[in-house]
């Protein structure tokens, strides 16, 4: 009997053109550990053949009028806006979260593509002040072909985040989507052509890290890298882009803290806890992961948190209940594996596996809460990447700012408290790329510029600043004759 054909691969999108390749890769479904899909195998060829496509198409973009270049922008962004509930159903199935999660990350990717289609139009030089015979004003110019690395966690939030500003002032792409989640950002692709995104402006090669994703981050024809992951693998792009001495920009991840002060408004504080945690399974740079809190509320934060993930509803993302699963297996391992480390010192106060029910299928880890953690144990200092919090008890601000600045990251940062005077103190002492007072935004709006410090990464996204991130600046200086010299005039 002869077996049933599986799915169509998707391909490549390179020069504006569907390419096939001789191998491909399954997408599994994390809520069911299923097919979901089956995805072309680019590899170091499909990657050059981008990069050329890219350089081929860079002189006609760049010099297209910032107006020309927003209105295909805005059109992708109303297609994003058409295609919303299907984008979010795909985004849900390959990324596990659930359904208004996606639907909100779809939202949000539209809004990238509206907000730099808005703001290029304003993204001026400067001319400098007098200079004694000269004048002189700056250019902000694209790098020419960009690389971009996309991550599993938010593929169209971050595809759209670092792609928009980048096409927006004049740069040609190529990238390069997650393994374990790249359907959508390839649909968003074919979206921008349908915008009237000329052919080889954007270019996409999904595939595995090692294969196209090394080629890209070691390709001698980009001109600038960006990347959204871990640490580890941050370092070697970094050290790649440096070979060919390629800026790049890394957001590498956090173990971002929550600092609830006595006078907090606890009503605000344990929802936005809760959101923060579950959000994305935790698979989220900017989940607040940590929790320090004073002694003198503890006990009755403690309380009432667990109350509230007493009720949370575990399930596939479709469903769209409050925790949907992991990523894969290999994450499912990862997280349980600190998770059973720590449990060795300590068992969960709260939720924890075997204590909390999951679907027998997919990759569901259940909401985990550990209390008095020790600040140099490893969950209370590395990114766990799932729906585990490390709680710590602090007796003064002096004592809160060295927990909260205690680990090699610094990425977002919360402060709790009702006096103004305090929050000022401890949004200029925490060692973070954002700090909210009385709020967390999980890297908040488009608008918000976003990036870590120390092993968070290095540049920005969002707002007006990634417009700069993505060009450079070119300085020109003309010599102005003095008063009665006549330009050109030649002395007798």
């Amino acid at each position: 009997m002869a077996s049933q054909a599986g799915p169509a691969v998707r391909p490549c999108l390179i020069g504006g053109d569907a390419v096939a390749t001789a191998g491909s890769f399954d997408v599994l479904d994390p809520s069911t550990g299923g097919l979901l899909a089956r995805v072309a195998r680019g590899g170091a060829a499909e990657i050059d053949q981008a990069v050329a496509a890219a350089r081929a198409a860079s002189r006609g973009w760049r010099e297209r009028s910032a107006e020309a270049r927003a209105a295909v922008l805005r059109r992708t962004g109303a297609l994003i806006r058409r295609d919303l509930d299907d984008l979010a159903d795909l985004e849900s199935h390959d990324t596990g979260k659930p359904l208004a999660q996606a639907r909100a990350d779809a939202g949000v990717a539209a809004r990238y593509f509206e907000y730099y289609a808005s703001v290029v139009e304003a993204f001026f030089g400067h001319t400098l002040p007098d200079l004694d015979g000269y004048l002189a004003w700056t250019r902000h110019e694209p790098y020419g072909v960009t690389g971009h690395i996309i991550p599993w966690n938010y593929p169209l939030q971050i595809g759209a985040r670092t792609m928009a500003p980048a096409l927006a002032v004049g740069n040609c792409l190529v990238v390069k989507p997650a393994e374990e989640a790249p359907l959508s950002v390839l649909r968003m692709g074919e979206l921008a052509l349908e915008a009237g995104l000329p052919p080889g402006v954007l270019n996409l090669v999904p595939g595995l890290g090692a294969e196209a994703g090394a080629a890209l981050a070691a390709h001698p024809g980009i001109d600038h890298l960006s990347f959204i992951g871990s640490v580890p693998v941050g370092a070697e792009v970094a050290a790649a882009a440096a070979r060919n001495i390629v800026p790049a920009s890394l957001e590498l991840g956090g173990k971002s803290p929550h600092v609830v002060l006595p006078d907090a408004d606890l009503d605000l504080v344990v929802p936005t806890v809760v959101r923060a945690l579950l959000q994305n399974a935790g698979q989220t740079c900017s989940a607040g992961s940590r929790l320090l809190v004073h002694a003198e509320v503890h006990e009755e934060l403690m309380g009432r948190l667990d109350a509230a993930l007493s009720s949370v509803r575990i399930g596939p993302g479709p469903q769209d209940l409050d925790l949907g699963p992991l990523i894969s297996a290999r994450q499912l391992a990862r997280v349980s594996a600190m998770v059973e480390t720590e449990s060795g010192t300590a068992a969960p106060r709260i939720g924890g596996p075997g204590r909390v029910p999951t679907p027998p299928e997919g990759f569901y880890f259940p909401p985990t809460v550990f209390d008095r953690v020790d600040p140099g144990a490893e969950i209370a200092r590395e990114e766990v990447f799932g729906p585990v919090l490390a709680t710590s008890v602090f007796k003064d601000t002096a004592e809160a700012i060295a927990l909260a600045n205690g680990t090699a990251y610094g990425l977002i940062a919360a402060v709790w408290t009702r006096d103004l005077d305090t929050a000022h103190h401890l949004a200029t002492e925490l060692r973070a790329g954002q700090v909210y007072v009385n709020s967390y935004g999980a890297g908040g709006g488009v608008e918000l510029p976003f990036g870590g410090f120390a092993k968070s990464g290095y540049g920005r996204e969002k707002g007006f600043e990634a417009l700069a991130e993505m060009c450079q600046t070119k300085t020109v200086v003309v010599r102005v004759p003095p008063r009665g010299e006549v330009p050109g005039q030649v002395a007798r």
